[in-house]
């Protein structure tokens, strides 16, 4: 207990100071980021190692979903991305020739239904769906905007994984759905209030897909990172946040072990706190003024 709460409060304190809940000192990463006993829920029947399969991810040309899909085509899969900035999706194209892209605004239904319908048509061997597609507004309550920003993550970071999921669970070839969360389902931060709310619901959501799906033998994944350097939320926000990159690489080895709830560091121990360490952590990260 005594070393739980010295850890939180090294967590708080880096985050206070502007850097992110997972960079503190290396070496109590490397401490706290072991692999915890899995069980039935956390852990799946087999080695998970993706290779050979058409993909499809959501905001694949920015941030953590370039990350994804970089890492997809070195293990030789066949990667479709799609995102409604046409310059961000011809920056990835330019990247990596290979991908395929959709410009779509998941925002809007019936565009949505649009990408289902044409991927049906033309990319019917699709076995994977990445809801990775993501918003997060820095605003309070009090804003007079507030509720009309609230709306747009809500959209966004719910509705839309969730339509995709009921659209794309048509198709016959689908065998994996991957769902991007973060480690603010456990324990919110109250400045991105309604984007920690909606990833706790996606979370929850997700739990709920891998014990109804068992039967069509879907597997079911969830990606949980901590802060990442991206733009999430804003240019500069997140710049000494973790790389990209390692996160990658850290959850790919996660998922070659069969894990299919995929963390790190900071997040790990989010997972293996009970209510008590919860509480303290929410305390830290959310003073009272």
């Amino acid at each position: 207990m005594i070393k739980e709460i010295k850890y939180f409060r090294n967590i708080i304190k880096n985050y206070r100071t502007g850097e992110s809940m997972h960079c503190f000192s290396m070496k109590a990463v490397l401490k706290h980021n072991s692999v915890p006993d899995v069980d039935n829920n956390t852990a799946s029947i087999k080695n998970m190692k993706i290779t050979g399969k058409k993909i499809l991810i959501t905001g694949g040309a920015t941030g953590l979903g370039l990350g994804l899909t970089g890492r997809f085509i070195q293990d030789n899969n066949s990667v479709i991305i799609c995102g409604r900035r046409e310059y961000a999706l011809k920056a990835a194209s330019d990247r990596f020739p290979s991908i395929i892209a959709y410009r779509c605004d998941l925002s809007v239904p019936a565009e949505r239904e649009d990408l289902f319908k044409w991927i049906s048509e033309n990319h019917n061997d699709l076995k994977v769906l990445v809801n990775n597609a993501g918003i997060q507004q820095r605003m309070t309550i009090n804003d007079k905007v507030f509720y009309l920003r609230a709306k747009e993550e809500i959209t966004i970071n719910i509705e839309a994984p969730v339509h995709l999921t009921s659209l794309f669970l048509k198709l016959d070839s689908l065998d994996t759905i991957i769902n991007v969360t973060s480690g603010l389902s456990f324990v919110p931060l109250t400045t991105v209030a309604v984007y920690s709310a909606t990833k706790s619901f996606l979370h929850s959501f997700t739990l709920s897909l891998r014990h109804l799906l068992k039967p069509k033998r879907i597997e079911i994944i969830e990606i949980i990172p901590p802060g990442l350097n991206t733009d999430l939320g804003g240019k500069g926000v997140h710049d000494r946040d973790l790389p990209v990159d390692t996160f990658i690489a850290a959850i790919f080895e996660q998922l070659e072990e069969g894990r299919n709830e995929l963390t790190y560091g900071f997040v790990e121990n989010m997972l293996q706190s009970g209510p008590a360490g919860l509480k303290r952590a929410f305390d830290r990260m959310n003073p009272s003024e």
